[in-house]
C-alpha cells in the first residue's frame, strides 16, 4: 500500500525538475510559433513554484512538456530524476497532473472516481478504497464523495481534481491554472488547500497562473514567463523589493507640484509630474515620505494628500515588459491561450 498523503517524501538526490534550453515550437498557419524558448530551470524537492504570465506566454506548454504530454522541440528536461523523453513511464509514475479541464467523469461519483484511478495505478481494491477515503477527508470532501461529480460546486470539483492527481502519492504535483473559472471565495479556498498540501505534507508543487494575487499569496518562488521566455525568477517579495514603493503626492496647483517634483528628484531617480500630481517610485518610499512632506511644507509647496502603495507583481511585469499583465490577459483571446 502506498504511504498516506500525510507521509509523502521527496527524493532529495535529484532536483525535482531540471531543464536546459528547453524549447517547443508549433506550426500554425504555415508559420512557426515559439511557445517556449530556451528554458533553463531547476526546482528543488519541496518547493512551491508559480509560473506567472498572460495567456499564450508558454506556461501550459512548459507543463505539458514536463508531464510528457508533448515532446520538446529541442533541449532537455528531467523530472524526479528521469528524462521526459527517454523515461516517460517513470516520469508519469512520479508525478500528479491536474489540467485545466475537469478530470472526473460528470456522472461518476467522486469516491468511485478516486477508487477507479487508484485501481488504474495498480492498487488493490481494499487499498484503493482506503486511499479514496483518505483523500476525501484530506480535501474536505468526505461528505460529498457519494455525489455525482456534476452536482459538485466548482471549488469542490477542483479539489477532487487535485485529489485524483495525488491518488498514487506522487513526488511532484503539477497544477495548470487551478483557480481558473472559480469565484473569489472558491479560489481562496482552493489556494488554502494547495498551501496546506505543501506546508503539511512537503509536496513539491508547480502551478501555472495568471492571477497575480494567487502567485503572490501561495508561491515560494515566482517564475515570470512572457512570449516563451523566463524574464524573472525570484520570490514574490524579492521581485517586488527591487522595484520600490509608489508614492503619490497631490498639490493645490501645478506650480507647487513642480516644486515638489524638483525636491523629490533629489531623493529618487524615478519621479513623474502630471499637472498637480507627483509620483515617485523608490525603495523605502514609506520611510522617505514623512521627511519629504515636511521639506515641501518648508519650501512653500504643502502636500494636500499623500498615498504610499507597495509594489505588486503587476508593477514588476510592467517594469519588465512595458505593459500591464492584467491588460495583457484582458486582451488575449482564448485561442491564443489554448496552445500555451
Amino acid at each position: 500500500m502506498p504511504p498516506s498523503v500525510e507521509n509523502m517524501s521527496q527524493d532529495t538526490q535529484h532536483p525535482a525538475i531540471r531543464t536546459q534550453a528547453l524549447t517547443r515550437h508549433f506550426t500554425r498557419h504555415k508559420q512557426t510559433v515559439e511557445a517556449v524558448r530556451g528554458l533553463d530551470l531547476e526546482v528543488a524537492p519541496g518547493d512551491l513554484v508559480a509560473f506567472l504570465g498572460p495567456n499564450g506566454a508558454g506556461k501550459s506548454t512548459t507543463l505539458r512538456m514536463l508531464t510528457t504530454l508533448i515532446a520538446p522541440t529541442s533541449g532537455t528536461a528531467e523530472v524526479a530524476g528521469y528524462d521526459v523523453v527517454r523515461h516517460q513511464r517513470d516520469v508519469r509514475r512520479s508525478i500528479g497532473y491536474v489540467g485545466q479541464g475537469n478530470a472526473a467523469a460528470h456522472q461518476q461519483r467522486g469516491r468511485d472516481e478516486l477508487v477507479s484511478q487508484a485501481r488504474a495505478h495498480g492498487m488493490s481494491r481494499a487499498d484503493s478504497r482506503r486511499r479514496a477515503d483518505e483523500l476525501l477527508e484530506a480535501f474536505d470532501l468526505a461528505d460529498h464523495g457519494g455525489r455525482p461529480v456534476s452536482t459538485l460546486s466548482g471549488g469542490q470539483r477542483r479539489r477532487l481534481d487535485i485529489a485524483i492527481g495525488l491518488v498514487h502519492t506522487p513526488r511532484l504535483l503539477f497544477l495548470d491554472e487551478p483557480s481558473t473559472g472559480l469565484d473569489p471565495q472558491n479560489r481562496l479556498n482552493l489556494q488554502e488547500q494547495v498551501k496546506r498540501l505543501h506546508t503539511e505534507h512537503g509536496t513539491t508543487i508547480v502551478l501555472t497562473t495568471h492571477y497575480l494575487e494567487e502567485a503572490d499569496a501561495i508561491a515560494d518562488r515566482v517564475v515570470v514567463i512572457d512570449h516563451g521566455l523566463v524574464i524573472a525568477d525570484d520570490t514574490a517579495t524579492g521581485l517586488k523589493s527591487g522595484l520600490g514603493d509608489l508614492v503619490t503626492l497631490n498639490f493645490a496647483s501645478t506650480e507647487e507640484a513642480t516644486v515638489g517634483a524638483q525636491r523629490a528628484g533629489r531623493l529618487a531617480a524615478d519621479v513623474a509630474l502630471d499637472d498637480s500630481v507627483v509620483t515617485i517610485r523608490t525603495p523605502g518610499g514609506a520611510e522617505l515620505a514623512p521627511g519629504l512632506v515636511q521639506d515641501l511644507a518648508v519650501a512653500g509647496a504643502p502636500v494636500r494628500r499623500i498615498e504610499v502603495v507597495g509594489p505588486t507583481l503587476d508593477d514588476v511585469f510592467l517594469d519588465l515588459t512595458g505593459r500591464s499583465l492584467r491588460e495583457s490577459i484582458d486582451q488575449t483571446t482564448p485561442t491564443e491561450g489554448a496552445a500555451a
